[in-house]
């Protein structure tokens, strides 16, 4: 790391050249507040239940709003960005029968540990001349309308941030300070005509463009939704086991792009060309050791083999049968729920012929109604 001195209040330029020297390869600045309309497109979200089970957003709906209720101090916000840009197109792995789809940025660590860790360092600095807190996604933040407002990129069609530099790979970090820090100047909107992100959808989870229900998406449907998922939705899941990078790697915006360097956000071996029968067998230590460090832990291991065994009910792999039998007795409802969906799938014959000595046994409602 490149050392700095630090002078008594540091201005701009030398905050920018030591968050650089931490490795963060975008540092821009905003005032601490978001626009009206920002705060009223969220509001809107948020009343039509397109958030779905993300309660965490309505819970802390006003402090997401508005960066003074969250911290009434707060003047700036010095906005980082990280590039974890694939080397490939991570859409090679779709639709083939005995591999799994498993989105960018959850191939190796978790991201919010590595920002976090540089964010600390960068929020010791400066707390030698001002009050600081740093945040990483899971905190109440409306990052990527921050992120517009810095000049960081814009929030394009689906949603997401689009850089000009680094196309849609940049995970964001925020560092609020009662410095007053001049802004940068905002990035404008360059979608123009395009809609390629809202056609390629895959469960047409985008009502118009700007629009996205949460609850067809499915980087939400395999991360966030915690209950079984909706049956109209599995066979357009394809094999998604976790996450879905389809509209980000559809814009046109990506030729810009260059792959990370970041070793952290290089695949691990088990997750560059995942193979579902890797992950069907997993038990609760298999999966935590599996995915140590990684986002993927999180969900944990009911709603993975969950995910996992969608993906095989769209294999049309008659190969997966003997995995998922097994699965029809896992102890997790979740999961034998799912199994039998994949069962249906894969062999109906089978599984209209073990429906009554299952249904004679089977207590929980969401699994009798799956065989039903």
């Amino acid at each position: 790391m490149q050392s700095l001195t630090m002078a008594m209040t540091p201005d701009k330029e030398t905050i920018r050249t030591f968050a650089r020297s931490l490795g963060f390869d975008v540092v821009r600045f905003t005032k601490a507040e978001t626009r009206d309309e920002t705060r009223t497109h969220f509001a809107d979200f948020l009343a039509q239940g397109l958030h779905g089970d993300m309660a965490w957003m309505q819970n802390n709906a006003d402090r997401r709003a508005d960066p003074k209720v969250l911290w009434p101090d707060v003047k700036s916000v010095i906005m980082v960005g990280l590039n974890y840009g694939p080397d490939h197109d991570p859409r090679e792995t779709l639709e083939k029968s005995d591999l799994a789809s498993v989105s960018v940025y959850a191939r190796n660590r978790d991201y919010h540990d590595v920002l976090k860790k540089r964010l600390k360092q960068l929020a010791i600095w400066l707390s030698k001349s001002a009050d600081v807190k740093i945040f990483v996604d899971t905190a109440p933040v409306l990052e990527k309308p921050l992120a517009q407002q810095a000049g960081i990129g814009w929030q394009g069609k689906h949603t997401n941030l689009v850089s000009r530099d680094f196309g849609s790979w940049l995970f964001l970090g925020e560092v609020f300070t009662t410095l007053e820090i001049a802004p940068d100047e905002a990035e404008s909107d360059h979608c123009g005509a395009c809609r390629a992100c809202l056609d390629i959808c895959p469960t047409k989870a985008f009502t118009g463009p700007y629009k996205l229900d949460a609850r067809r998406c499915i980087s939400y449907l395999t991360i966030e939704h915690k209950g079984a998922i909706p049956r109209e939705l599995r066979p357009l899941m394809g094999n998604r086991i976790y996450g879905c990078d389809d509209c980000l790697a559809v814009c046109p915006w990506n030729k810009f792009a260059h792959a990370t360097t970041e070793a952290d956000f290089h695949a691990r071996a088990t997750l560059a060309v995942p193979k579902l029968d890797d992950f069907v067998t997993l038990d609760d230590a298999a999966f935590r050791a599996l995915f140590s460090g990684s986002p993927v832990k999180r969900i944990g291991r009911v709603r993975f083999i969950r995910n996992v065994l969608i993906a095989i009910g769209n294999s049309a792999n008659a190969a997966f049968l003997p995995r998922v039998r097994e699965l029809l007795k896992d102890e997790a409802p979740l999961v034998r729920g799912a199994a039998v969906w994949a069962l249906r799938r894969l062999a109906p014959k089978d599984a209209d012929t073990l429906r009554d000595d299952a249904l004679r046994d089977e207590k929980d409602e969401t699994v009798r109604s799956e065989w039903t």
